[in-house]
């Protein structure tokens, strides 16, 4: 590649095109090393087609981020631990998927409500897998879609097993009220995590929509660390009053533990 292109292609990754350019020479640089193991800054250089002062940025910056790790004595790079980690939290999210679907159309059939498995995104929970009880009375659908931690079972449930710090981080970004019932205020929020824990399962009633309860329990990976939540929702005139909420619950808990299992997990 001459200077003048050089120099163009710099210029660019300040735009669009360029910075998709340079993300698709990171992720090359990736792909190379996990064909060849070990390689030297020049053989990368030469596979992308770039000058070594080109490669040799990259490879900062993804070291950086952990991506990439380099031999110091011989000046090869190869695949750091950050691949294992994203790595890891990908094949989590495929695992409780797939692990999951059989877990939640059962406990969907026994509540006759609608099953969610969930997992944390950052200040969201993301439903993941979904299956309607032949109660259900609706067609809405909540598989990809993004709630708020502090007015659903599920987020509830994912955020109470976070650490402390994340609980604080997501307290400090505020609280909307979705509904009169939302709980708005960071103490309030702190004690019905708390009560979470202590329950084994969280619940939300009216709080995102109204008319709309449920109820979420923690699924578990093999190290014990919360990965996911398993809840059950439905109309507030079924799943209202003492006695449906806490029946649900309980079977909400044993789908967790059972799908807690097939992660792993010993009880």
């Amino acid at each position: 590649m001459s200077e003048k292109t050089e120099a163009q292609t710099s210029g660019r990754t300040r735009g669009g095109a360029g910075s998709v350019q340079s993300v698709d020479r990171a992720v090359s640089v990736l792909e190379i090393l996990a064909r060849h193991g070990e390689v030297g800054v020049t053989e990368i250089a030469e596979e992308l087609g770039v000058h070594k002062s080109t490669a040799f940025r990259l490879l900062g910056v993804l070291e950086a981020r952990g991506l990439v790790a380099q031999e110091q004595d011989r000046g090869k790079y190869y695949l750091g631990s950050g691949v294992l980690r994203l790595a890891g939290a990908a094949a989590a999210r495929l695992d409780v998927s797939q692990e999951g679907a059989p877990v939640c159309r059962d406990l969907a059939e026994e509540a006759g409500e609608t099953a969610n498995i969930a997992i944390l995104d950052d200040d969201a929970a993301v439903n993941i897998m979904q299956a309607r009880g032949s109660s259900s009375v609706t067609a809405q659908n909540w598989l990809g879609r993004r709630t708020p931690l502090h007015a659903t079972s599920s987020g509830k449930t994912l955020l109470a097993h976070e650490p402390r710090s994340v609980q604080e981080s997501v307290l400090s970004r505020g609280l909307p009220r979705l509904t009169e019932y939302t709980l708005t205020s960071p103490a309030d929020l702190r004690e019905e995590l708390r009560t979470t824990v202590r329950n084994g399962y969280a619940v939300a009633t009216d709080e995102l929509e109204i008319g709309l309860h449920a109820v979420a329990a923690p699924v578990r990976a093999h190290d014990g660390k919360v990965i996911g939540a398993i809840s059950v929702s439905g109309p507030s005139y079924r799943l209202g009053g003492e006695g449906r909420l806490p029946e649900v619950a309980k079977r909400t808990m044993a789908a967790a533990q059972d799908l807690s299992r097939r992660m792993g997990y010993a009880f």
